[in-house]
C-alpha cells in the first residue's frame, strides 16, 4: 500500500489528507459533526458557503451557520464573494473575532443564482478580480490559512484553473481544491482527473486538493495515485452515507477489514440521530425534521422501502414520526448492491448563467460592483 503524506493546511495537520467539501444546505454543523464522528476526529469538515456582504451585515440566518460545535477543531469556513473590500472585510471580522481557523474561497459553484452575479466559478475568468479578491483575503488574514476551491472553467472553450492556481501561489493562498469539471458540466459527466494532475504539476509550491467522482474509499487512494494530489475532498459520496468517512480513515491508514456497509436498521438509526441533531440545532425539532427531508432519498437509496413509504417518510414533521414510520420498514434489510455509487444532482451540458458581456475580455472587471454580493448565505 502507499503510504501517503499528512496534508498541511497552514498549521493544521490533516491526516489522512481528506476533507468534506462545503455543500449548500448540506455541510451545516449537525451533517458535519456525523461525519466527524464516523471518522473518528480524523479529517477537515468545511462549513457551508457563508456569504462575505451577509456575513459583514450580520445577517440572523448566516450567525446561525457559522456557529461551530465545540469539539470542532479546526474550525474551517468557506465564504463566497464577489468584491475584494467585502471580502476583506468578512476575513478580517472573522479574524477579529475568532471566528474560525481555516478560510476557504468558493470560486467553484455553479448554480445560477451565484454565476449570474459573477461569482463562484464565473470569477476566476475575470483574473484581475480574482487576485484581488485572493489579495484581500489573504492581506486580512493574519495568521489564519486561507484556502481556494474552483471548477477547471467555465467551459470548454474559457478553462481558467492553471492561471487562476498560479495567481493563488502569488497571492499567498495555502493550498487549492480542483473539482475537475467546468461551471457547463454541473455534476454531469465524469470528472477530469487529468486536469488535477496538471493543476499538481503547475504549482508544486503548495497542495492541491482534487474533487470529483469519489464515491468510495477505494476511488479516493485511486486518485490520489494517479493525479499526484495532496488531498482529496468529498462531497456527493457522502450524501447519506456520513459513514463514508470512516472507509476512508479505514483506507488511508490500511487498518485492514471491509468497508461500512450498514443494514438498514443502523441506517435508520443514523437517520433518526441526524434529524435530532438539526432540531438541536435549530432550536426547534420540527424544522430539524423538516430540514431532513431532503437527506431521506440519500440515506434509503437501493433499500427496498416503496413508493408510498418514501412519500410518508418525506412529509414527517416530528422524531417520533419518523421514528415510527422507519420502524415499519423491514430493518433486517443488508446493504444494497450498488449503493456506494453515485448519488445527488448528475445533470450537465448547462448553459452557464453570466452577467452581460462577461466573456468578452477577461481583464476588464469593470462590471462588476459590491451590488453583486448575495445578502444570504447557506441553500
Amino acid at each position: 500500500m502507499t503510504a501517503f503524506s499528512p496534508l498541511a493546511i497552514g498549521p493544521h495537520i490533516v491526516q489522512p489528507p481528506v476533507v468534506l467539501a462545503p455543500m449548500a444546505g448540506i455541510t451545516n454543523a449537525p451533517f458535519r459533526t456525523l461525519c466527524r464522528e464516523f471518522s473518528g476526529g480524523k479529517g477537515l469538515f468545511v462549513s457551508e458557503m457563508i456569504t462575505t456582504r451577509a456575513l459583514v451585515e450580520r445577517n440572523e440566518k448566516t450567525m446561525q451557520l457559522i456557529r461551530f460545535d465545540a469539539t470542532e477543531q479546526p474550525r474551517s469556513i468557506q465564504l463566497y464573494g464577489v468584491d475584494p473590500v467585502t471580502v476583506g472585510k468578512a476575513v478580517r471580522m472573522i479574524v477579529d473575532e475568532d471566528l474560525a481557523d481555516h478560510i476557504d474561497l468558493n470560486f467553484g459553484c455553479p448554480v445560477p443564482k451565484v454565476t449570474r452575479k459573477g461569482g463562484g466559478s464565473a470569477l476566476p475568468y475575470k483574473r484581475p478580480l480574482l487576485r484581488a479578491i485572493l489579495h484581500e483575503a489573504v492581506a486580512n488574514a493574519g495568521d489564519l490559512p486561507v484556502t481556494m476551491k474552483m471548477r477547471k472553467g467555465i467551459d470548454d472553450d474559457h478553462i481558467t484553473f492553471l492561471d487562476a492556481g498560479r495567481i493563488a501561489v502569488e497571492e499567498g493562498v495555502t493550498a487549492i481544491a480542483l473539482h475537475g469539471r467546468t461551471a457547463a458540466q454541473h455534476y454531469g459527466g465524469t470528472a477530469d482527473w487529468d486536469a488535477i494532475a496538471r493543476l499538481k504539476e503547475h504549482v508544486p509550491e503548495i497542495p492541491v486538493l482534487g474533487n470529483g467522482d469519489i464515491w468510495s474509499a477505494d476511488d479516493a487512494l485511486r486518485m490520489m495515485r494517479e493525479t499526484g494530489c495532496d488531498g482529496v475532498v468529498v462531497g456527493r459520496g457522502c450524501l447519506g452515507r456520513p459513514w463514508l468517512f470512516a472507509d476512508l480513515v479505514a483506507g488511508f491508514e490500511g487498518t485492514g477489514g471491509g468497508y461500512a456497509q450498514p443494514g438498514l436498521r443502523e441506517v435508520a438509526d443514523a437517520m433518526v440521530r441526524h434529524a435530532r441533531l438539526l432540531g438541536e440545532w435549530l432550536g426547534d425539532e420540527a424544522r430539524g425534521v423538516i430540514d431532513f427531508r431532503k437527506h431521506v432519498a440519500w440515506y434509503l437509496k437501493g433499500f427496498s422501502v416503496g413508493s408510498e413509504m418514501r412519500k410518508k417518510l418525506a412529509i414527517t414533521s416530528s422524531l417520533d414520526e419518523l421514528s415510527a414510520q422507519l420502524s415499519e420498514l423491514d430493518l433486517d434489510q443488508p446493504w444494497p448492491v450498488g449503493a456506494d455509487g453515485p448519488r445527488g444532482r448528475t445533470s450537465g451540458n448547462n448553459r452557464v448563467v453570466l452577467p452581460d458581456g462577461w466573456l468578452k475580455d477577461p481583464y476588464d472587471c469593470s462590471g462588476v460592483s459590491e451590488d453583486a454580493e448575495l445578502d444570504t448565505s447557506g441553500g
